[in-house]
């Protein structure tokens, strides 16, 4: 794959969001997923067990690249260690206004402002049944539809995990993105205890006859250390089991300023950000909150900085559009 800086150079001259979806297509197609283990390295090891799960190694899909479970087996040939599917919403929805796609090569950052499209719980959980890779778990990122008021989003949320529950090995609760209005007031101190409580109700309720699946919550990158301290503390208190940091940020002070966009950015800019959110929670947990730490991670470098900070795992995205289909060889190659 070393033909792939080319290969992005030609990609670039598109709209990114076509080329995502024509990406996207292929790899769902079986004869694609069957035959890229002929042209890709085996998927590299390094077992990692978090929450009792088994991790061939800590290199994941962060979501919103493959939000309906569409290309499972081609994401465990590039060797990936696990995939977060979603967002995914109770009902199916069309998100915001197209373009919502921006590229910043210069910066290796993206602007997104997709606002949730997706196929809906349903949907989705029908095509989680089919045969999935061994050993790859798969987490469902789940959120709540854009006309759901936010005094109702917990019902959003418990529903998504009624749909899903059976199907995928962890969910992680988006309460974060920047893309649907008045979404991050549910990391409130307040809210956010009622939401958690509400959802580890119904995962105790579930767990009775599926057995007891973790849930975390992901949260964003421009929190103040006071409001990650209250989001510890209830998902501490309500049984919640970690905590993915970060999403997107608001902050565009990274890119040229010529350019106001809506959305929120990812992608190298977010790094420095994202680990000052995985410390803190390390910090004020103890230790106790297992993180899976997303943003900005591209080089070697990046994946061991996340570890030393605290996470368990990581996820890509950005870094997954501008380095390739071996970013997960790349990152884990000096851990070998």
């Amino acid at each position: 794959m070393t033909l792939y800086p080319l290969i992005r150079s030609i990609l670039f001259t598109q709209d990114p969001e076509f080329i995502h979806d024509v990406a996207l297509g292929a790899l769902k197609i079986p004869a694609v997923s069957r035959a890229l283990p002929s042209f890709l390295p085996p998927p590299p090891s390094c077992p990692t067990t978090v929450w009792g799960l088994q991790f061939r190694n800590p290199v994941g899909l962060a979501a919103g690249f493959d939000k309906n479970a569409e290309a499972i087996n081609s994401w465990a040939a590039m060797g990936f260690g696990f995939v977060e599917i979603g967002t995914v919403t109770p009902r199916p929805q069309h998100g915001n206004p197209k373009p919502r796609i921006h590229r910043f090569p210069a910066q290796r950052a993206i602007v997104n402002s997709m606002g949730f499209p997706n196929h809906g719980a349903d949907a989705v959980a029908k095509r989680l049944s089919s045969p999935r890779p061994p050993g790859m778990p798969i987490g469902a990122n789940v959120g709540k539809n854009r006309g759901t008021s936010i005094e109702s989003a917990a019902d959003d949320y418990v529903e998504c995990l009624r749909h899903l529950y059976p199907h995928a090995d962890y969910f992680a609760l988006n309460i974060s993105s920047p893309n649907t209005p008045g979404l991050r007031h549910l990391q409130d101190a307040n809210a956010i205890r009622d939401l958690l409580s509400a959802v580890a109700r119904e995962r105790d309720s579930l767990a009775t006859d599926a057995g007891r699946k973790p849930v975390v919550v992901k949260i964003a990158p421009d929190l103040e250390d006071d409001q990650i301290g209250a989001i510890v503390a209830a998902a501490q208190e309500t049984g919640i089991d970690g905590i993915v940091a970060t999403n997107t940020t608001t902050d565009h002070s990274a890119l040229p300023n010529h350019i106001p966009l809506a959305g929120g950015m990812s992608g190298l800019p977010l790094l420095d950000l994202s680990l000052r959110i995985v410390r803190i929670v390390r910090e004020r947990s103890g230790g106790a909150l297992p993180i899976i730490g997303c943003g900005g991670i591209s080089k070697r470098e990046h994946f061991e900085r996340m570890i030393e900070a605290g996470a368990s795992l990581v996820q890509v995205y950005t870094g997954f559009v501008y380095e390739g289909p071996l970013i997960a060889h790349h990152l884990l190659h000096a851990r070998r």
